[in-house]
């Protein structure tokens, strides 16, 4: 049985990775100023720091809509596929997962997945489903080991402004501004599917990262070690991504660390200069 996987873009997972697991990336849209753009192919997370920082606004996400997913199965199964596993951002932050599952009526032996997170979270569980179809799994079979995993995720990340939160209406200005003034770098958690603010690390952004990934990793032994992915929006700064992995394999035996760096949509939320590391725990 050939299985194809599908994956919206917010899985934020690079390319190579992609390749190596014949994994399909469907894109969201991305409305900059009067234009909806795919994520990835026709903008990226340059694009929306510049037409941030003009002064226009805040950009906007749209999500994949029923036609969109109803045209790749259709185009999968007509490729040969005799099952397709279709893994989307958090149902509680977007409507992906509803859509999709409109769209898989049309069809057998369409499984939509709601990770219950964003990002590499999400990425994580999509590589963790190809591991489990190369070992010979059914489709039903990994899909029903992946709602079981996806409990397990421990996605964060660390941002060093609210301002883009603020401009896009996720929290307040007086919110923004205190924790400007008192240079907090929140830390971000999927819990339940949904953002909540969790530690407020105090100070610059590359000592605050420091101290979350030593929060995040020192002496846990709860951890699935197959790997670890650090996946961040600081372009400017990849010097330091590399010393963040290094500390990352320091802290933890991980068989794997991928780096990534996030699409338009974690960009778009979280601003620049943003970074987490996404693990699960195991069983």
């Amino acid at each position: 049985m050939r299985i194809k996987i599908l994956a919206d873009s917010t899985c934020d997972l690079t390319d190579e990775l992609l390749a190596k697991h014949d994994i399909r990336r469907l894109p969201l849209g991305i409305v900059i100023g009067d234009k909806i753009l795919k994520d990835g192919v026709e903008a990226t997370p340059f694009d929306i720091f510049a037409y941030v920082d003009s002064g226009k606004g805040i950009c906007m996400t749209n999500a994949i809509n029923v036609a969109e997913y109803v045209a790749a199965y259709r185009e999968e199964f007509e490729n040969g596929a005799d099952a397709i596993l279709n893994f989307t951002i958090s149902a509680e932050l977007s409507s992906c997962y509803e859509n999709s599952v409109l769209a898989a009526q049309d069809f057998e032996n369409v499984y939509s997945i709601d990770t219950r997170s964003l990002s590499t979270g999400g990425g994580w569980l999509v590589l963790y489903a190809a591991e489990l179809v190369a070992e010979g799994m059914s489709a039903a079979d990994v899909a029903a080991a992946c709602e079981k995993k996806k409990e397990l995720s421990d996605a964060s990340f660390v941002i060093d402004t609210l301002g883009y939160l603020h401009k896009g209406g996720r929290c307040s200005g007086l919110t923004a501004f205190a924790a400007s003034a008192l240079n907090l770098k929140p830390c971000l958690n999927l819990i339940n599917g949904k953002i909540e603010v969790g530690k407020k690390y105090h100070g610059n952004i590359e000592k605050s990262l420091r101290r979350y990934i030593e929060d995040r990793l020192k002496g846990r032994t709860d951890l699935d070690m197959r790997r670890a992915i650090v996946t961040h929006t600081m372009f400017d700064n990849l010097g330091f991504v590399h010393e963040i992995v290094n500390l990352v394999k320091s802290l933890q035996p991980f068989k794997v660390v991928d780096i990534t760096s996030a699409g338009c949509t974690i960009s778009n939320h979280c601003g620049p200069n943003t970074m987490g590391v996404l693990i699960y725990r195991e069983a």
